[in-house]
C-alpha cells in the first residue's frame, strides 16, 4: 500500500506543479471529476483526441502557411480549432498563443504567422510531454490497485462553479 500512497504523492505533486507553472488549468481537473467506474479511461480518451486533433490542426497549419496564396480566413478557423481543443483540457498556453495566433492571421502576416506556429507547436510538445509523463503516473497508480487523485481545489472549483461563482 505505500507504493500506491507514494505514487499518489507524485501525481498530486506532478499536477500541481503542471498548475502552477500555466501549463494545464482547472479545466484539466474537470475532465478528472468526469471520470468515474462507468468510464474509467474517459480523461485518457479525451487527452488522447487532443494529441490526435493537434497535430492534424499542426500539420493543415503548416501546409496552409506554405500555399503560394495563403489563405487567412483558413488558418483562422484551424487556429480557433487548436485553441478550442486546448481549452477543452486546459492546456493554457497552447490556448493563449492561439489568442495570439488569430490576431496575426487579422494582420495577414505570413512570416509572423509562421513564428507563432513554431511556438504553438513548442507548447503543444511541451504540453505534450507532460500530460503523457502524468497519464504513465496515472496508469501506475491503477496497476498498483489504487485511485487516482484528485485535488482539492478541483473540488472546490466545481462546487463553485455549479453554485454560480466563479474563483
Amino acid at each position: 500500500m505505500e507504493e500506491v500512497e507514494q505514487l499518489q504523492k507524485q501525481f498530486l505533486e506532478y499536477i500541481t506543479a503542471l498548475l502552477n507553472e500555466g501549463i494545464l488549468d482547472t479545466q484539466f481537473g474537470q475532465l478528472q471529476l468526469l471520470q468515474d467506474e462507468s468510464n474509467p479511461d474517459f480523461v485518457v480518451e479525451v487527452v488522447t483526441l487532443f494529441f490526435q486533433d493537434s497535430e492534424r490542426l499542426l500539420n493543415d497549419l503548416t501546409l496552409a502557411l506554405y500555399q503560394q496564396n495563403v489563405d487567412f480566413k483558413k488558418i483562422d478557423t484551424h487556429v480557433h480549432q487548436m485553441k478550442g481543443s486546448s481549452s477543452s483540457i486546459g492546456a493554457t498556453r497552447i490556448r493563449n498563443v492561439c489568442i495570439h495566433f488569430r490576431s496575426l492571421c487579422i494582420e495577414q502576416n505570413v512570416e509572423k504567422c509562421l513564428e507563432c506556429l513554431e511556438q504553438v507547436r513548442q507548447e503543444y510538445l511541451l504540453v505534450k510531454a507532460k500530460l503523457e509523463r502524468l497519464l504513465q503516473l496515472e496508469r501506475q497508480i491503477a496497476a498498483a490497485g489504487g485511485e487516482i487523485p484528485i485535488l482539492a481545489q478541483f473540488y472546490e472549483h466545481n462546487s463553485n462553479s455549479q453554485t454560480g461563482y466563479s474563483t
